[in-house]
């Protein structure tokens, strides 16, 4: 079993060294996929968007995104897997042979397990709703025409090409091994074709919100003391980043498996104080939220709104502080996106209809 897995990351290694050797000048490029593959981007830029255009691709990229990076720890977890960057140092595999030299970047040094990628897993599970919600919205209950064929091809090609570009970023800057990506590349599609045929997620309460939210957090809490108490550290990786990383700066909290989780369910548990609030009932839920300015107007102030307030860092000096600033932050972003920003667009539009008469 060790020899196998030996070999398949030792093809991994060969591939990354392959990659940045002959595709150097193509380094910012994957740097930037890499960055724009991150949950963060669904949050703060793609829900807002799609939230304002079709409310119920909205919610549904949230639960996708959220239980999808979820599902992702667990795995994670429980598969142990390794890191191209810290795995090469560490090896005894090569024995004197020489090293294969791989370069590492500052989004390179990730603090969890590698296994499946999170980054391949999220933009395949995000970018199939996209993808399924526009062909459902261009076909509706018409019969398929060339014109609709056409579309279906473009996008899935589309699709398919950004999943690569995504999965060979994170091979290049020796984040993951190729069957990393290819595990979280199915699993993202596994999750979202599940959430495309679940409708309990449009209607559902701020109580059922919140006891999803206990679970989530409950479920992966236990998962990991249950096992710290079997002699089973799951912050193994912590450790190994923090040694082989060429740059401690390049170590970042805000990738640990705990950071990422409660970065989650605070998205999660916004979402639904903001659907239950009656900001949203009054503003998305009332004849001004069935209105194109009105929609155009919500999406241009939240990305304003939301790009100003992720330039907030919680401070990163005290751990737990950390946690619940970040928990804290994540909720407020659909709070904002969904009841906050929408009740004040639809009282600067009132104020300007009363003008008018």
């Amino acid at each position: 079993m060790e020899a196998g897995m030996n070999m398949l990351h030792d093809v991994g290694v060969q591939a990354t060294h392959y990659l940045q050797d002959n595709y150097q000048s193509a380094q910012d490029w994957f740097l930037f996929v890499s960055f724009a593959a991150d949950l963060r981007n669904t949050f703060f830029i793609l829900f807002p968007i799609w939230f304002h255009l079709r409310e119920a691709v909205g919610i549904k990229l949230i639960w996708v995104a959220v239980i999808g990076d979820w599902l992702n720890l667990v795995f994670k977890w429980i598969l142990f897997g390794q890191r191209p960057y810290w795995w090469v140092r560490e090896t005894s595999y090569y024995g004197n042979a020489s090293i294969p030299g791989i370069q590492q970047f500052p989004l390179t040094c990730e603090t969890g397990p590698g296994s499946p990628s999170g980054h391949a897993m999220g933009a395949a599970g995000v970018y199939y709703v996209m993808v399924t919600a526009i062909l459902s919205n261009a076909l509706g209950k018409k019969k398929p025409t060339m014109k609709h064929q056409c579309l279906r091809t473009v996008l899935w090609a589309g699709f398919w090409a950004i999943q690569v570009c995504v999965c060979l970023s994170r091979v290049f800057i020796a984040a993951h091994f190729p069957h990393q990506v290819i595990a979280g590349v199915i699993s993202g599609i596994a999750v979202a074709e599940t959430f495309r045929h679940t409708r309990a997620i449009y209607d559902t309460s701020l109580r059922r919100y919140l006891g999803t939210t206990l679970f989530l957090f409950g479920f992966a809490l236990g998962f990991y003391l249950l096992l710290k108490a079997l002699g089973v550290d799951l912050l193994w990786t912590l450790e190994k980043a923090k040694r082989w990383c060429d740059r401690p700066e390049w170590v970042h909290i805000d990738t640990t498996p705990f950071a990422g989780l409660l970065r989650n369910l605070g998205i999660l548990f916004g979402l639904g104080l903001a659907l239950n609030s009656q900001l949203y009932r009054e503003s998305c839920k009332g004849n001004v939220g069935r209105q194109l300015p009105f929609r155009l107007s919500c999406i241009a102030a939240s990305l304003l709104v939301l790009h100003l307030f992720d330039s907030f860092k919680p401070p990163t000096q005290v751990e737990l502080l950390f946690y619940v600033l970040s928990f804290c932050k994540s909720a407020a972003v659909p709070v904002a996106a969904a009841g906050l920003i929408p009740y004040c667009v639809a009282q600067l539009l009132s104020q300007q209809d009363k003008k008018t008469l």
